[in-house]
């Protein structure tokens, strides 16, 4: 086949990607022009938002201000940072050495773990809220920051497991086996060897877990029942509510793109990292 034959052939192959390419540009049109309408309200007066006038009167940062400190989104802000970095190194800490072992050693009982944690995933949390508020409640820890850090951490565990089985399922024996005969304890070609080169594995996980934490509400909205404890997605909830009082519909998109901006960023910056976490563990050596 000549050269022509082959980039007749190419454009063919080309043309049935038409309409899906279609859709995506509608769908990527239709996305950046909501968040583009919604980051220029946020910069607006209220006036200017229902008069179809957007940044008639020039860019107005101090939206930002007064939600931050006369609605306290620093403070739920601050909350969720909190909630989201210490989600995520605690399901690190747990799942990562339990994926190692699910899927290196063998041991009586091993499948029936397993099971455990792929039929853990599929319990939805709305039908763990009530016996968790039960315990939570009894044991003293509601109205306390370690409430939802524990409920994050136990609730992300299985799929963060289930996740890393497949990463360190990939990597070679050999390398332990190298480990060993220099002189590493188990625990110590996991931490030095096995640990680090699940990297790509770990960090896609934690940008996962960071997002889901982060966008969570349901739990929040039970068990951070004070001011003082509330997330961003609670916070922006309140902020709604206060809407039918103050008016003040620039401050609440203000609100909006706080909340959103940490997920975009990471999306932003670590895409890449994202899609090669996901195929990483895929292949088997």
């Amino acid at each position: 086949m000549n050269r022509f034959g082959k980039r007749k052939v190419r454009c063919k192959k080309q043309l049935r990607f038409i309409p899906g390419y279609l859709l995506l540009g509608i769908w990527l049109a239709f996305t950046v022009a909501m968040i583009g309408w919604i980051i220029l309200a946020s910069l607006s007066t209220t006036k200017e938002i229902f008069g179809n006038q957007i940044l008639s009167s020039g860019l107005h940062w101090e939206n930002y201000a007064n939600v931050l400190r006369k609605h306290k989104m620093s403070v739920y802000f601050a909350n969720s940072i909190i909630y989201s970095l210490s989600g995520c190194i605690g399901i690190i800490l747990i799942a990562a050495p339990a994926a190692y072992v699910l899927s290196r050693i063998s041991f009586r009982g091993k499948s029936v773990i397993n099971n455990v944690f792929v039929i853990a995933m599929s319990i939805p949390s709305v039908m763990l809220v009530m016996p968790l508020f039960k315990m939570a409640t009894s044991i003293g820890l509601i109205g306390s920051r370690w409430t939802l850090i524990i409920l994050y951490i136990c609730i992300n565990v299985p799929f963060g497991v289930f996740f890393l089985i497949g990463f360190f399922m990939s990597l070679p024996k050999a390398l332990e086996e190298a480990a060993e005969i220099d002189g590493c304890t188990p625990d110590q070609a996991f931490w030095k060897v096995m640990f680090p080169l699940a990297q790509p594995g770990i960090i896609t996980l934690t940008i996962f877990n960071f997002i889901n934490i982060w966008n969570e509400y349901f739990m929040a909205l039970i068990f951070a029942n004070k001011t003082g404890l509330r997330t961003v997605s609670t916070g922006l909830q309140a902020i709604v509510q206060s809407m039918k009082y103050s008016g003040d519909w620039a401050g609440l998109f203000a609100g909006v793109v706080i909340v959103f901006l940490p997920t975009f960023i990471l999306y932003l910056f670590l895409s890449n990292k994202i899609m090669a976490g996901i195929t990483g563990g895929a292949v088997k050596e």
